[in-house]
């Protein structure tokens, strides 16, 4: 059985930066990638619908070691994937990838410090485990059960398992949903479709921006590059942050601006009230990204319309909604969100006990209570997923070095009892659907100190590169 000092699970944004950290800042320290598909990328090598693209600006979202050099901001899928071979070969860590290993039960031993992780094939060893993977399920996306749908004589879709060569020239398209899937999906195949039809239940909060930033190419035109991408990444992460502040606060102002703005991009014939009008304030749901505001331009010319409304049942030739009205379609989309699992469905296991993550407690939103020796990335939710990701992996080499350093072996986060009073939040804490239906599967967040989970860069950024490692939470053994 082949032991390694850390394994690190998934190989897309978060896995990658993890290893160029680990190799990096723990030179000692041998470590594998283990990955469940046969290619690295992740969710941007799985999904390849129309238009898929980036919801934040990549000098965020790519990097801080391996800056984004290409024209656009807001980059589609392909690129996207292009820059994550890029970084893998460029540093190595595609050298230390073993593909098709699904990881399906990790046993940790305290008696020997050691994790045992198995695939359905293979079986390692390992010190410190590094769940890089994400909380979606890539095997399947959420589904609903509409009546009818074997009754349509059309063909049926779902974003996440979009197939090869599909040709929708010339039909007549229907994208159940408004999420950031259907908001990308719209206006990306409105130019080849007849036309294109957003079908929502309820609008979510869409917001317009460039997909070139006119400033960040100033910067990038008069400065040497290392020192462009620190200056452009600095005032992208306090505009974001500022905003995101300032909608919470005043949630009331932030709907009147974002109603607002729609309003004068959308044709006299698409009122924004009931289309783009939330019942929700912004930011309890993820904010939809439109660039260049591809979507409205599709509505103002024709080729897209959007319809609120509640499906019926599905039919021979389309959809048939609440109020009586039908829609006819050819092809249908359904947007209908994601599942979400806690640490890739592995199965983990502390001495034998069955751990459930939702009776766990999320510690500095990486380190689950009670299980030694593992750490789980997932990045922020309202902000570039790698800013979270990337600052969760320089705090595990801290956290490793500090071992190493006291000649210890084991670490676990130890919640107080307390916490279990409160009410139980999720660390995904937002209200849209998919994690709501996760609710009872994913850790918790608690109150206070390490175990309230912030959507915070700068006040992270403090806290995991310069607090102490030893903070009386975390347990140390020899």
């Amino acid at each position: 059985m082949e032991h390694l000092d850390v394994l690190i699970v998934g190989a897309g944004l978060s896995g990658i930066g993890a290893a160029y950290r680990i190799q990096t800042r723990c030179p000692d320290r041998t470590y594998a990638v283990l990955e469940a598909r046969d290619a690295i990328g992740g969710t941007w090598d799985l999904f390849r619908y129309p238009g898929v693209r980036s919801d934040s600006d990549m000098f965020t979202l790519g990097f801080p070691f391996h800056p984004w050099k290409a024209a656009k901001a807001i980059a589609d899928g392909p690129s996207i994937l292009d820059y994550l071979h890029e970084t893998a070969t460029t540093y190595g860590i595609d050298k230390h990838i073993r593909f098709g290993q699904r990881v399906v039960r990790a046993s940790w031993s305290s008696a020997d410090a050691l994790w045992t992780v198995e695939t359905a094939d293979t079986a390692y060893t390992c010190s410190f485990l590094y769940v890089c993977s994400g909380y979606y399920d890539y095997d399947s996306g959420y589904v609903v059960d509409f009546d009818g749908k074997n009754d349509f004589q059309g063909q049926i879709v779902h974003p996440q398992h979009w197939p090869d060569q599909l040709d929708y020239t010339g039909q007549r398209v229907v994208v159940i949903g408004s999420g950031a899937t259907a908001v990308t999906l719209v206006p990306a195949m409105a130019g080849t479709a007849e036309h294109v039809t957003m079908l929502q239940r309820s609008p979510s909060y869409v917001a317009s921006r460039p997909a070139h930033d006119a400033m960040s190419d100033r910067i990038r035109a008069v400065l040497p590059e290392n020192l462009a991408h620190r200056l452009i990444r600095g005032k992208n992460v306090v505009l974001s942050t500022a905003i995101y502040n300032a909608f919470r606060k005043w949630p009331a102002h932030a709907a009147w601006l974002l109603n607002s703005t729609v309003a004068k991009q959308l044709p006299e014939s698409i009122p924004v009230d009931p289309h783009f009008t939330p019942r929700y304030k912004p930011w309890d749901q993820r904010l939809c990204l439109v660039p260049d505001a591809d979507l409205f331009k599709a509505l103002r010319n024709g080729s897209a319309s959007v319809v609120t409304d509640e499906i019926d049942r599905f039919t021979p030739r389309g959809l048939r909604l609440r109020s009586g009205r039908e829609l006819e379609a050819d092809l249908i989309v359904t947007a209908t969100g994601l599942r979400m699992v806690a640490l890739g469905n592995i199965q983990v296991t502390v001495d034998g006990r069955a751990i459930a993550p939702h009776d766990t407690f999320v510690y500095k939103g990486m380190m689950l209570s009670g299980v030694p020796n593992l750490a789980w990335c997932i990045g922020y939710t309202n902000n570039s997923w790698t800013l979270r990701s990337d600052l969760t992996s320089q705090y595990v080499c801290r956290l490793l070095n500090h071992l190493t350093a006291t000649g210890t072996r084991i670490c676990v986060p130890e919640v107080d009892p307390a916490e279990y009073d409160a009410p139980p939040r999720p660390v995904v804490d937002l209200s849209s659907g998919y994690i709501r239906r996760a609710a009872q599967i994913l850790p918790r967040q608690g109150t206070q100190g390490p175990w309230r989970l912030r959507q915070n860069y700068p006040r992270d950024l403090i806290t995991l590169r310069y607090n102490r490692v030893d903070d009386g939470v975390m347990q140390f053994t020899p």
